[in-house]
Formats: structure tokens, sequence, C-alpha cells
């Protein structure tokens, strides 16, 4: 692994049931990720994911791209455009920096209206996944 390589995207539909089931696997029982008309009440167009879900779908991204040998080692993360049902995420990543078996990653997670989620992962891999 080098800095500049690019790791192939990963579209993710996110569908009505993603978003519900991401609520309740983590706790988060807040409106507005399972009550579409309360989520409209407070000025959303309908339910959207939480960050706990969107945290995730990014780590799941990583630890597929680069195999059973990757470790997460940091995740710091920020949300921006809401993901509602009906969009797609595609998520990107970029190595900006590689450090004997760590790396970091910078991540994005784009849906119809811009960009859902920016940051970056540090990774720890052994030597046959960067290979």
């Amino acid at each position: 692994m080098n800095v500049g390589d690019t790791l192939a995207p990963l579209e993710i539909p996110v569908t009505r049931t993603l978003i519900v089931a991401g609520a309740i696997a983590s706790r988060d029982y807040q409106d507005v990720h399972h009550d579409a008309s309360l989520a409209r009440e407070k000025g959303s167009p309908d339910i959207f994911m939480n960050i706990l879900t969107t945290n995730g779908l990014v780590g799941r991204y990583i630890t597929d791209r680069l195999g059973p040998g990757a470790v997460l080692r940091k995740v710091a993360i920020r949300l921006g455009a809401p993901n509602h049902p009906g969009d797609t995420m595609v998520l990107t990543g970029t190595v900006v920096a590689v450090d004997g078996d760590r790396a970091e990653i910078r991540v994005v997670g784009a849906n119809g209206i811009g960009h859902h989620v920016t940051g970056t992962v540090t990774v720890t891999v052994t030597a046959e996944v960067a290979a």
C-alpha cells in the first residue's frame, strides 16, 4: 500500500430498513431515525441515518477492501448531508499516509445531495494484506 493508492468504491443502497435497523442495533431510539411523520415535523423530508450506522459502514468499507488482516485502530468521521431512504451512498478511499504496517485512509461517502461522511481511518495491515 502506497500514499495515493485508491480503494475501489462501494455503493450502499440506503433503505428504510437499513436506517431503522442501524438505529435499533446502536440503541439510538431518536424518532428521526424511525418515524417519518415525526422526522417531517422536525424539518426533515424523511427519516435519516444515524452516525453510528455510518461509522459501522465506514469500518466495513475499509475491512472489506483490505481483507481480514486489517485492524481498525481509529475512525474519525464527520457527517454532512443526511442519508435518506432511496439514496445511494458511494464510499471512496485514498491512502494518505503509510508508516510500516499502519496506514491512514481518507474516506468520503457521497449521496445525491452531497458528502454524507468525510473522515480518516487509521488501520494496521498485516504483510500479506499489504502486498
